[in-house]
């Protein structure tokens, strides 16, 4: 009796590359006899095929004398219909345009009925292909392998013999790809990172030495602005760099185009290498696939932005054509790692004066993951230019202490009336410690780890119950895997409004009150507020504290608050401090909180 073997549908599911195709074995009259449902993906995916096969009551009663070969056995004496290797899509699609009739299938398809009653039951059969191994492996063994393997349900010994030598090769395929994918399971030994370069761009120094040597004596970097004429407007002074160089750093055409923010963050990049002994010969060993830059701005180039827009005014065509690219936040990052050739995670962050804080943390968990093994991370902005100032202004978040431009950043002191704007950039080298052991970097500090979460309350103003800063702390505590009593400096927010400085206050007295030991002062009081750039520039003076086992002074706070309590606070003068632990806050506009922890490297 002529039988016929066609496939009759099939279909490709594009979202996950795998394709269905339904098999029918036709007999007389086209009756279906036997019908397959495969599900399979293509072969370079090397996870094979899944038939499930079940068998259809006849229309009509069908006495043959031979007993039916399974499909496996129809396909090896037929080469043509074999799938193997890279040819399984092809096949699948020609099969598809067409109805094969073969004048063998008779003997090969034919069921065993000899018994003129029906068949009082379905059973199924669950065929796999076998598609395993290498792509090239498959592709040479065409003769081998076929689309369907049956099982044993209905085979006489010798059918079951030929099945068995046909599957012994896919179950040893089998326990290979189970002991290749545990090979591939990551370590679950913990990475650890650490600090082994800085560098930073301040209106108190331009490298971290001098900075926080600087900090120590309690000087202020805040003065009258010079950038340009701010005799309109009732805040005159800010955290300014007077004095900035980028010869050797940044090719001079660039630093004609680029805006100050992106050449802070470059230098202050740079000076971070340099600063952790990363020298040419040293960079040429670092796998650059694994070197990472995250450097965020909370403002981006408005200086570029700024000058478009008063150009346009004029024309189009006096446009900076660089002015899109180079006022984006993340240009920055891009740039650095265009010079150095990093090709590992690059991007950027903005959440307002938190920033800094949470490039920092990302960075790291890009290392603890195993997705890096060094990264430049940090915050830059500058701002300080006419449309920067107003919109501040407008705010009404500004000193105005015009007279005695030292003493307007005044944290926790009573006399206090608003921030201080100041430009500049904090850059951090985090390493892996296993890569930084064996180059050879000299360990500045350990970094342990840190959170972030949301006020969700107000887009300037602190939540009045401080609970998203205390979640911020407590789970940073939980993340870095210490206990609170560990933590003996605090490297605060502290922005010298009347709000926000008790709101963080009293977040930190509920956290660690109860130490006696702890000491918390504010870098703001000296530099004031760089915005995207502060958390950075503050973890640097924390690293700084930890190797110096100095705490700098909150200077100008001579009549404190009556909220507060002094005892906490670090006085006029630096102090001594054995530091265990160090947290550094930073919050920003849309209730963005962040705390970051670091502690000396044992």
């Amino acid at each position: 009796m002529p039988s016929k073997f066609r496939i009759t549908h099939f279909l490709c599911r594009p979202y996950d590359k795998k394709f269905i195709l339904v098999v029918n074995i036709l007999g007389k009259y086209n009756k279906i006899l036997f019908s397959s449902v495969a599900l399979c993906r293509c072969s370079e995916k090397r996870l094979g095929v899944s038939l499930r096969q079940k068998l259809t009551r006849p229309n009509t009663q069908v006495r043959e004398r031979e007993r039916s070969d399974n499909l496996s056995r129809f396909l090896h004496l037929h080469p043509s219909m074999t799938m193997g290797g890279a040819s399984l899509c092809d096949s699948l699609v020609a099969a598809c345009m067409s109805s094969a009739s073969h004048s063998s299938v008779e003997r090969l398809t034919q069921f065993d009925t000899r018994s003129s009653s029906i068949w009082p039951r379905r059973s199924r059969l669950v065929n796999n292909c076998s598609l395993h191994g290498s792509q090239a492996s498959s592709r040479n063994n065409n003769a081998s392998s076929s689309l369907f393997e049956s099982n044993n349900t209905f085979l006489n010994p010798k059918q079951r013999r030929f099945n068995r030598a046909s599957t012994s090769g896919q179950v040893t395929t089998l326990e290979m790809e189970k002991e290749a994918m545990a090979n591939k399971k990551p370590s679950l030994e913990p990475r650890r990172v650490v600090v082994t370069g800085m560098g930073v761009e301040t209106p108190l120094g331009h490298d971290p030495h001098t900075f926080y040597d600087n900090l120590l004596q309690g000087k202020s970097g805040i003065s009258h602005i010079e950038n340009f004429d701010c005799s309109a407007f009732p805040t005159r002074i800010a955290g300014e760099i007077k004095s900035f160089s980028t010869e050797g750093l940044v090719a001079p055409k660039l630093s004609k185009r680029m805006d100050k923010f992106m050449l802070y963050l470059l230098t202050a990049g740079k000076k971070a290498l340099e600063d952790g002994g990363v020298t040419e010969d040293v960079m040429a060993e670092f796998d650059k696939s694994r070197c990472g830059v995250l450097i965020g701005s909370a403002m981006g180039g408005m200086k570029v932005f700024y000058d478009a827009l008063e150009a346009l005014k004029i024309s189009y065509r006096k446009m900076n054509p660089f002015c899109v690219p180079f006022a984006t936040t993340n240009m920055g990052s891009a740039m650095l790692a265009l010079d150095l050739g990093w090709m590992g995670p690059n991007y950027s962050i903005s959440t307002a004066c938190a920033t800094g804080n949470f490039c920092i943390l990302n960075a790291a968990n890009h290392i603890t993951r195993g997705e890096a093994d060094v990264m430049l991370c940090g915050g830059s902005d500058s701002v300080i230019i006419p449309i920067g100032l107003g919109g501040f202004v407008a705010c009404r978040a500004l000193s105005e202490n015009n007279d005695d431009p030292t003493k307007a950043s005044r944290p926790w002191d009573s006399n206090r009336d608003g921030f201080v704007m100041g430009e500049g950039a904090g850059v951090l080298l985090l390493e892996e410690l296993e890569h930084a052991k064996k180059r050879g970097a000299t360990i500045y500090a350990e970094f342990l780890g840190g959170s972030f979460t949301c006020d969700a309350y107000h887009i300037t103003e602190p939540r009045p119950d401080g609970a998203g800063v205390i979640l911020a702390i407590e789970k940073a505590v939980a993340h870095a895997g210490i206990s609170k009593e560990d933590i003996n400096y605090v490297n605060a927010h502290a922005t010298s409004t009347p709000a926000g400085d008790l709101k963080e206050y009293h977040a930190l007295s509920h956290c660690f009150g109860q130490n006696p030991e702890l000491r918390v002062n504010s870098t703001k009081s000296m530099i004031g507020h760089l915005l995207g750039a502060s958390g950075a520039v503050e973890a640097v003076a924390t690293v700084q504290a930890i190797k110096t086992g100095w705490v700098h002074p909150n200077i100008n706070l001579e009549n404190p608050d009556k909220a507060v309590d002094t005892k906490l606070l670090v006085g006029l003068k630096k102090e001594r401090l054995d530091i265990k632990a160090a947290l550094s806050n930073s919050f920003g506009f849309g209730g963005q909180n962040s705390s970051i922890i670091f502690a000396p490297y044992k």
